[in-house]
């Protein structure tokens, strides 16, 4: 019996001493601008500084000016399409999208309409409304706004590695199509490179 106490109680303090000595994990509350990179991959500044950048080449050519004076001043109305995510790694491309379509509706030079699923829950709720909404409220069918433009791309990546030593190259690039005549009217990219060393 006394073996058997003597036993349990190395094993108690043998686990307490373990317990004690393992590293605490830390977490605290940081600035969402602040760049941290910890594995050298696409991350969240990667995306917002690719995303102000593009928009800061689109929102400033020649072609809006070029629609406004063929069109009464009008600005004209984009389209986020889709971006393809062709690099070696899962990027959620989404939280890029929504970085261009915050900097495009913050310019102003331009206006937006929604894409996609976002589309189709709008046309889901005008339709509900037509049965459920008085006819007073109920939102009318046909007069969304057409979109004059749709911007389109991809992000592709080439790694190259030799020992400790990683780059990590990106490249994003950006395409702007008339809706109705399929010309490009801007071409725009962002280059990314990161060096990586264990």
């Amino acid at each position: 019996m006394k073996k058997s106490f003597k036993f349990s109680l190395i094993i108690a303090i043998s686990l307490i001493t373990i317990y004690s000595c393992a590293p605490k994990r830390q977490v605290q509350r940081i600035s969402t601008d602040k760049q941290i990179d910890l594995s050298g991959r696409w991350n969240d500044t990667d995306s917002r500084i690719s995303a102000e950048e593009l928009m800061q080449q689109v929102l400033h050519e020649k072609w809006i000016t070029n629609f406004m004076g063929e069109n009464a001043g009008k600005r004209p109305v984009l389209i986020v399409g889709l971006i393809k995510n062709k690099s070696h790694e899962h990027i959620n491309s989404e939280t890029f999208i929504k970085d261009i379509e915050r900097s495009i509706v913050n310019n102003g030079s331009v206006r937006l309409v929604q894409a996609g699923n976002k589309r189709e829950a709008l046309r889901s709720e005008r339709a509900e409304q037509q049965d459920f909404s008085s006819t007073e409220t109920a939102k009318n069918w046909g007069l969304e706004l057409g979109a004059d433009y749709i911007l389109q791309g991809s992000i592709n990546s080439i790694v190259d590695t030799y020992r400790k030593e990683k780059i990590i190259y990106y490249q994003i690039n950006l395409e702007l199509s008339h809706l109705e005549t399929n010309e490009i009217v801007w071409i725009g990219e962002k280059k990314i490179k990161k060096f990586i060393n264990n």
